[in-house]
């Protein structure tokens, strides 16, 4: 006669397993959260030591062949940046491409030294675009 499935799956696959300790929860729990801590706080400075930042604002379509995309660019206050816009299909395919440059301002003009820099680009396009972005931004000689 055969043993029954339970003990020939048990010795075939090993005995269940122990549910984790309280504790062992836990500290999976702290771990995971010290983890989740440390990255946001290596983003965070990661990012404002960078030089170069931007965000979208708006678009528009002028028309079949051209959009206006809107950004801001924060930059050091003195620092000529370079930045990639595109205009893109509803498909979000790349129907339209420029590269911009943005040159050192008057630092007295704006209320943070000349460090954010409002943009509004024409692009033209090669077909009707339904969205613009800002694709990257640099410090010219940077190596980018």
């Amino acid at each position: 006669m055969s043993p029954p499935a339970d003990t020939s799956l048990a010795n075939r696959y090993g005995g269940q397993k122990r549910p984790l300790s309280r504790a062992a929860k836990r500290g999976i729990v702290l771990a995971a959260l010290a983890a989740g801590v440390g990255f946001l706080a290596w983003s965070s400075t990661s990012s404002a030591t960078g030089g170069v930042s931007f965000k979208d604002i708006g678009f528009s379509t002028v028309d079949a062949t051209q959009a206006e995309i809107d950004f801001q660019v924060v930059r050091d206050p003195g620092t000529a940046v370079k930045c990639a816009v595109k205009a893109l299909d509803s498909k979000f395919a790349v129907v339209g491409w420029k590269v911009v440059d943005i040159p050192v301002g008057a630092a007295d003009k704006t209320a943070d030294g000349g460090r954010t820099v409002a943009q509004r680009v024409a692009v033209r396009t090669e077909s009707p675009s339904v969205s613009g972005v800002v694709d990257s931004c640099w410090v010219p000689g940077s190596g980018k």
